[in-house]
């Protein structure tokens, strides 16, 4: 029988109390297991740990640096992945990005969206993409501002190549699991009113907000994607 490395146990023991909490989370807050998935984000760990924690069973990973997304996207060690982009994406690195991630998390500007609309078309592929929504109202964090996201609903359906399934948020740095939960309950909010006026063919089902810290709030908030990377590789 093969036997796991010791990095591959601590990892495997890590992703199993991970998904424990996550389904302590969701049964608490009434929802379906299937409801909620999880990104392992490995923008911290190199190579090994990242086969690892593939390895392990975790097959959607998160960068988020496009740069490290590219080098790793092309490991064959990681051909199984799943890769998602969680973080800022410069206009720049759109085309090298867009063929290899399933899902960006962090279009934060409608410059962005358009680039990448043009380039999808080009390369002829749907993108699949989430809108990041600043609820911190923090001046450093990324994002549309609850206010511009609602001017900018009505817009989508110009946008052919890309396919927006959904918001994503960060909560503020300070404030822990109260001021979180007001963050996150507020992203949730502002979808439900957005699905009630949205354009035909935009779905917003989507939300992906939490962390290693603050997943289970999130989860209570109606988080269908959590973040999380430094708890599940804890140790290594």
């Amino acid at each position: 029988m093969w036997a796991m490395s010791k990095l591959e146990q601590q990892l495997a023991g890590n992703l199993s109390s991970i998904c424990e909490q996550m389904a302590r989370a969701v049964e608490s807050a009434g929802r379906s297991a299937a409801s909620v998935q999880l990104v392992a984000v490995t923008k911290y760990v190199g190579l090994r740990e990242t086969a690892a924690i593939l390895a392990a069973g975790c097959e959607t990973l998160g960068e988020s640096r496009p740069q490290q997304l590219c080098e790793k996207a092309v490991e064959p060690q990681l051909a199984a992945a799943r890769w998602h982009l969680i973080g800022h994406l410069q206009r720049n690195k759109v085309r090298r990005t867009l063929p290899l991630v399933e899902l960006i998390h962090s279009v934060d500007s409608l410059r962005l969206l358009k680039t990448i609309n043009d380039i999808s078309g080009e390369l002829g592929l749907t993108q699949r993409v989430l809108l990041e929504v600043n609820c911190s109202g923090e001046a450093e964090k990324h994002g549309f501002a609850p206010e511009k996201f609602k001017r900018l609903l009505p817009e989508l359906p110009a946008f052919p190549h890309v396919k927006v399934c959904g918001l994503m948020t960060m909560a503020a740095r300070e404030g822990g699991e109260t001021v979180a939960a007001k963050n996150f309950s507020a992203l949730r909010q502002l979808r439900d009113e957005a699905m009630r006026e949205c354009p035909p063919g935009i779905s917003l089902a989507e939300l992906s907000m939490g962390m290693s810290h603050d997943f289970e709030v999130a989860i209570r908030e109606g988080a269908t994607w959590v973040r999380v990377g430094s708890l599940l590789f804890d140790g290594v």
